[in-house]
């Protein structure tokens, strides 16, 4: 139930995303999803691929800090309101998240919304609860 997604700490410099991604590319990873939270000195790119532990290899090998973060996945309406009626689920069983971020895929009425919270298992369990369907890791994986 729970994706291995990898947060890469980057300098805020010119070229620093490019050099992440090269390496990536280099080492025939490719990326399913991507998000990327930046300040004035940092970011934190956050990414999802196929293979989490290749990636995480390749990118300490060229220098850069990576951790791999599990999120959980959920297949929401492609619609509007699709994500507001998630996040109200979550805000009614006081759930706290840590950030959010969503792609679509190959099934046009439908995207996926990444999910991290302190605690996934409760977050889980909620969402197990009322049906909300969670995207097995191997499918967001093999998309």
């Amino acid at each position: 139930m729970k994706i291995s997604q990898l947060s890469i700490f980057l300098e805020n410099k010119e070229g620093r995303l490019w050099n992440a991604l090269d390496a990536l590319a280099n080492g025939g990873i490719n990326i399913r999803a991507l998000s990327l939270a930046d300040t004035s000195d940092f970011g934190i790119l956050r990414i999802i691929v196929h293979d989490p532990e290749k990636a995480k290899k390749i990118l300490e090998e060229n220098d850069f800090i990576v951790k791999i973060i599990d999120v959980v996945g959920v297949e929401l309406d492609d619609t509007p309101g699709g994500l507001a009626n998630v996040l109200k689920l979550l805000n009614e069983n006081n759930i706290n998240l840590e950030y959010i971020y969503a792609f679509t895929h190959e099934k046009t009425e439908k995207a996926i919304l990444l999910l991290q919270s302190k605690d996934l298992d409760i977050l889980i369990n909620v969402l197990e609860n009322n049906n909300v369907n969670i995207v097995p890791s191997k499918e967001v994986y093999n998309l």
